[in-house]
């Protein structure tokens, strides 16, 4: 009774903090925020630009072509809050903008967290979230959140595997019996895909581009595995050398090399996933294989990439950047189905 009460005047969110995007959804709405993680301030005084507003898309538009005297900044890198009073106020600004104006009542707040953080990481992220606003607040493992928003059976007695390629961390996890039998979590994501980007093109090309060009090389010409059709791409950036700027062509195969590395720590972490697990759950996955999501599996043919260095059937999901936040908000429907799954601030870390 008391709970359909506070439901009236306050409201459950499910918050996909990520390192690149910061993702809301509101329990009977759906998906109602979608925004970089990035805020612009000022130098010196630390203050947010236009009266507290310059954050999300705002912000991310001033990205690289601000005057010394702003920043744009990520409060997160490697899925781990970096700057906790920019984090708080990006926050603050997100759970505002996420909600009715009718609720009066602090929200109750369901987090997505890597599996690699520490305690004291896990405490970092209560704090932030508290004094952002959140009237109660719970964590949940992103490869867990992932495998219920994508629709895996991770309730049943057969083994299921997720992998979500965020933008600071690779979440890999095989679940059976709504329990995780082994997951492996590292944090490489898009971020080291586009500095792999940019250290390539600054060490064979001698030209020094932007991360945010870099991204854009990685979506629009990047790829894990050759393409029917290999392509060919003009970026502009400053000559190492002479510090002058200057345009340089650059091809998909090219860029293929450059996230070597990237991709190879990530197929690393898959198969160490795998090693983890029993011969009966590994027998499982030659069937079900392995299921993609996040921003990172983008990367065009890395479901072809991956399944021939495992082994396994690869698919990509057809939602995968909202898959996380779509599993919170499944657990928070669901609430005392999936509150064993769920930690609160109460819990010990």
């Amino acid at each position: 009774m008391l709970h359909r009460l506070l439901s009236h005047f306050s409201s459950d969110l499910a918050v996909d903090l990520g390192t690149t995007n910061t993702l809301i959804s509101v329990v009977g709405e759906g998906l109602v925020l979608d925004e970089p993680s990035v805020v612009a301030v000022e130098q010196g005084t630390g203050r947010i630009l236009s009266g507290g507003c310059a954050v999300g898309h705002l912000a991310k538009q001033m990205q690289g072509r601000t005057p010394d005297s702003i920043s744009v900044v990520r409060p997160l890198r490697n899925g781990v809050i970096t700057d906790f009073e920019l984090c708080e106020a990006m926050l603050r600004y997100f759970l505002r903008k996420a909600q009715a104006p009718r609720m009066r009542l602090r929200p109750r707040v369901l987090v997505a967290v890597p599996g690699c953080i520490t305690p004291v990481e896990k405490r970092a992220v209560f704090n932030s979230v508290h004094r952002a606003g959140a009237r109660q607040v719970w964590l949940l493992a992103e490869a867990t959140a992932a495998a219920i928003g994508v629709g895996l059976p991770i309730a049943e007695p057969v083994a299921s595997m997720v992998c979500d390629i965020g933008g600071g961390t690779t979440e890999t996890a095989v679940i059976s019996l709504a329990d995780t039998v082994a997951a492996v979590s590292i944090r490489t994501g898009g971020d080291a895909m586009d500095q792999a980007i940019v250290d390539y093109l600054r060490r064979h090309f001698s030209l020094r581009v932007g991360l945010p060009a870099a991204e854009r090389l990685r979506i629009e010409l990047g790829s894990a595995y050759p393409l029917e059709e290999e392509q060919l791409q003009q970026v502009s950036g400053l000559d190492t050398v002479s510090g002058l700027p200057r345009k340089a062509s650059i091809s998909s195969e090219e860029v293929r090399q450059a996230l070597g590395d990237p991709l190879g720590a990530i197929v690393d972490a898959i198969k160490a996933a795998l090693d983890r697990c029993g011969p009966d759950l590994a027998a499982d996955l030659i069937d079900n294989g392995l299921v993609l999501c996040g921003g990172g599996s983008l990367l065009k043919r890395i479901d072809r990439f991956i399944s021939e260095q495992i082994g396994l059937p690869v698919r990509v999901v057809p939602e995968p950047l909202t898959a996380v936040v779509a599993g919170m908000l499944i657990c928070l429907e669901h609430l005392d189905q999936w509150r064993h799954t769920l930690q609160s601030s109460e819990d010990d870390i």
